[in-house]
């Protein structure tokens, strides 16, 4: 199974440093279809120090989109082209989960700015909602913080035929908390000391647990957050506690590395995406995902519309309809 496959060796760092993308046990099928050649992938360099197994990211000498100015961008013409195969893999995806009674968890952590949000967009642009379900949880309330730390949110794991996909998690005790002083260093390290437990147990109970580090340079990060503040689209990204954050770079860098250092474990491993250039990662990641799942397609009846019944004597009222204005 999954789960007896991977290996259990949180913070042994002989077995985890073996636990790297040459050597992950062939868990899954290969319905997840390989990028065509205009975005042949190649293995990232890992990050220095860990084991953390890094997602393949495309380095093709792709035509540049126009007005884009950058050369080494995906056409949005060829990304397009692959997300609609990758949507169709996680159409199938949904419909194994449902019918076997799978429980995923997959986690999404990074910078602000990192693209974290785009890529949980691109994943559930096609699928159920009532399936595939997004936490984004709010800071918590006075009585949250009276509770134990994880109570919040273990009351959203997935049941049976659920995928749940956290835009940040309880990983924010090992970042945002630690780094503004929302948590206390003891917190921090006693919550870094207990959490690979609770995954393990999570991956014991038959979650199919995947976290992603979604990793963006300093410059890009100041592109992005720049191009938030005049834009009336993305003012509401752009908050007081970013600009805040956007200032400890570093004390960010210290608070990811002991992250790593302590949960990037054999049964519950980090997967680190290189996320400069936003279509090739969310292409990258979507492919990566779809192989980490050991899903079939299950049988489908062939569909034909029924036959639609006569009028009867039915006929349109003469209703005074308020019917919006046709203003495009």
């Amino acid at each position: 199974s999954l789960h007896d496959a991977l290996p259990i060796c949180v913070n042994d760092t002989a077995a985890n440093a073996a636990f790297t993308s040459a050597t992950v046990p062939v868990i899954a099928h290969t319905r997840a279809p390989v990028l065509s050649a205009a975005v042949p992938p190649v293995v990232a360099t890992p990050v220095a120090g860990f084991a953390s197994v890094n997602v393949a990211v495309s380095k093709a000498k792709a035509k540049p989109e126009a007005g884009s100015g950058d050369g080494g961008k995906l056409k949005r013409k060829d990304y397009d082209k692959e997300l609609a195969k990758l949507h169709v893999e996680l159409v199938k995806l949904q419909r194994w989960v449902v019918a076997s009674g799978a429980k995923v968890c997959v986690i999404f952590e990074g910078r602000d700015g990192a693209g974290k949000g785009g890529v949980i967009k691109a994943i559930t642009e096609r699928v159920s909602p009532r399936v595939f379900r997004v936490m984004a949880l709010p800071a918590p309330t006075e009585r949250e913080k009276s509770q134990m730390y994880m109570q919040r949110y273990l009351r959203h794991l997935p049941a049976a035929g659920e995928v749940v996909i956290w835009d940040r998690s309880w990983y924010n005790r090992a970042g945002v908390e630690r780094v503004m002083g929302f948590c206390t260093e003891k917190e921090s390290s006693k919550f870094l000391k207990n959490v690979p437990l609770l995954e393990q147990s999570m991956v014991e109970f038959g979650i199919i647990l995947i976290k992603y580090w979604l990793e963006v340079s300093p410059e890009e990060q100041t592109r992005r957050l720049k191009s938030r503040i005049d834009d009336g689209r993305k003012i509401w990204k752009l908050t007081g506690m970013d600009l805040k954050s956007y200032s400890r770079w570093y004390d960010y860098s210290r608070a990811r590395d002991e992250m790593f250092a302590a949960t990037d474990s054999g049964f519950a491993p980090w997967y680190v995406v290189q996320s400069d250039d936003k279509r090739r990662a969310r292409l990258n990641l979507i492919s990566h995902l779809l192989s980490r799942m050991p899903y079939e397609e299950p049988p489908r009846e062939k569909v034909k519309l029924p036959k639609r019944q006569k009028p009867h004597g039915y006929r349109e009222p003469d209703y005074p309809f308020k019917n919006v204005a046709k203003r495009f």
